[in-house]
């Protein structure tokens, strides 16, 4: 007889604690009962071009072993990189190097901290690029920051996203192909992304990432509007989600994406695992 799912759990994403220095977020995190953070690479929290990085990653790690949570690494800051250009450049247009170079310290990041995974996403695609061509670029430009995954054994967690070149389950899996099945190359589903874009239900694309899920992003969402909503304030209808994650035995965080909370974050991230709990009972 097969013993019953473990619990599933929680984290919470630190770009929805913009106003908050990242020690505080942790200690708030811990607090309410969260398992873990998803932690966005920025100036904000922590700049992975700081001068003093090293220095920052030791108490970062010191920070996490006493609040006892658990980390993955996000590299979806929109404007980090291009001041002016969301989530540019990407891999398929990155001429001069920068998105390689991003992705290749965000793994480095990963393996100091002891975060198994880094998320990524893969922006628009160029103007005019056709779609094959655009697969071949993305696939050409995530060699490299494979290589560096597999010299510090952390897998790279591709999130679809709407709007974006890559915005759905198949596109994924289709990019995993051209990768060669690539064991450090997974996915990460975000709730109520595939809500609002995709034409499958949702409970089929849970099934359909399940072979390659790393972590899961969760909120609430309305079909067809790119918002992020508190749980319980949109269109999903939660517990059938949650029971599919425990009935995978889904061990990666759960992680709450409510960027737009960030002047009342104690208080969203309080009511999101309170709802979200009692939902998974």
């Amino acid at each position: 007889m097969e013993p019953p799912p473990t619990p599933l759990r929680f984290g919470y994403g630190t770009n929805g604690f913009t106003q908050h220095r990242l020690d505080a977020v942790l200690g708030i995190l811990a607090d309410l009962g969260y398992d873990g953070v998803a932690l966005t690479l920025d100036h904000i929290h922590l700049d992975p071009y700081a001068d003093d990085l090293s220095q920052r990653l030791t108490a970062l790690a010191r920070s996490l072993n006493r609040y006892g949570l658990d980390l993955t690494v996000e590299t979806g800051a929109p404007y980090l990189l291009d001041p002016r250009g969301k989530h540019l450049p990407t891999l398929m247009a990155d001429d001069d190097g920068r998105r390689t170079d991003l992705l290749r310290r965000a793994v480095h990041i990963a393996a100091d901290l002891g975060s198994p995974t880094v998320h990524l996403c893969s922006g628009p695609a160029p103007e005019g690029l056709s779609e094959a061509d655009a697969f071949k670029r993305l696939a050409a430009g995530l060699g490299p920051v494979l290589e560096t995954a597999e010299r510090y054994g952390v897998a790279l967690a591709f999130e679809p996203e709407p709007y974006m070149f890559v915005d759905t389950v198949d596109k994924c899996l289709r990019l995993a192909e051209l990768l060669g099945g690539h064991e450090l190359f997974g996915i990460t589903l975000d709730i109520g992304h595939a809500h609002c874009v995709e034409e499958r239900p949702l409970l089929e694309c849970v099934r359909l990432a399940a072979p390659r899920l790393l972590n899961v992003q969760i909120e609430d969402m309305r079909r067809g509007i790119h918002q992020h909503l508190e749980p319980g304030t949109g269109e999903i209808d939660f517990p059938p989600v949650l029971a599919a994650l425990r009935a995978l035995r889904h061990d990666g965080l759960v992680s709450v994406e409510i960027q737009g909370g960030t002047l009342d974050a104690p208080e969203v991230a309080r009511r999101s695992i309170e709802f979200l709990r009692a939902a998974a009972a």
